[in-house]
């Protein structure tokens, strides 16, 4: 007999049961298959995570760690601030939606970001997306690039943002369409870009938090525009199967 779905809320109750230790995000019900809120309050749990397993090692005292707390109790006014470009995104969107291939690139902490907006625009659009670290570049994904490649880049003022203009410079030499996401303030994209999204200037830990949201957002506003279902995408299903 094959195998039988669980539904999630089953597996969680028994997840919970079976664990030495639950730690609950709190998202909430999450309505879209291809699920967005509770990817980025995984991000602040790890976050939280990491500053409890930092104060209880004696690695972070505990002026440093109050300060980092602080930081993350900003992060909802900003996050807001991101979300008011929606309607810039959606005319992105309009311009994107026929294509067919779109490439994401980070260094550091931005690339599994640079990952989660591939796997949005593919879950969602079912257009083909890939995300790779900056430095991989040259061993592959740029023998793809050219006039009809999408390039969207992560560029947030790092300790990296020299490398990954660098690799603005080389997508650019190649005529490849760039979607560069950076810094408020960061006029140098905009001398590659043809395209630029800014996001607030927030510390390197809680980058994430807002570097998402902008690929989420060109992610449902594409596959709006190619007539999609958001919220229940083809051959995903909210469901475990076990064995």
């Amino acid at each position: 007999m094959a195998p039988q779905p669980w539904p999630l809320a089953t597996l969680w109750i028994t997840l919970a049961r079976e664990s030495d230790g639950v730690f609950y995000t709190h998202a909430g019900p999450e309505i879209g298959v291809a699920a967005s809120k509770t990817f980025t309050t995984q991000l602040v749990s790890l976050y939280l995570l990491g500053l409890a397993l930092g104060r209880q090692q004696g690695t972070l005292s505990e002026a440093r760690g109050k300060k980092l707390a602080q930081d993350l109790l900003q992060m909802p006014r900003l996050m807001e601030g991101v979300l008011e470009q929606e309607e810039n995104i959606a005319e992105l969107a309009r311009e994107f939606a026929t294509k067919r291939d779109f490439l994401f690139l980070g260094r550091g902490l931005s690339f599994p970001i640079a990952l989660e907006g591939a796997l949005k625009l593919k879950e969602l659009s079912y257009i083909h997306a890939e995300g790779y670290a900056g430095g991989e570049m040259k061993h592959g994904p740029i023998a793809l690039i050219d006039q009809q490649m999408p390039v969207v880049i992560l560029a947030p003022r790092s300790r990296v943002h020299d490398k990954i203009v660098s690799n603005l410079e080389e997508i650019k030499a190649r005529d490849g369409i760039i979607i560069a996401v950076g810094t408020e303030g960061d006029e140098t994209l905009k001398q590659h870009a043809q395209h630029v999204l800014y996001v607030p200037d927030v510390p390197d830990l809680l980058q994430p938090l807002v570097l998402v949201l902008p690929l989420q957002l060109l992610a449902y506003h594409i596959a709006v525009r190619r007539g999609c279902d958001v919220d229940q995408p083809r051959n995903l299903a909210k469901s475990v199967t076990v064995e």
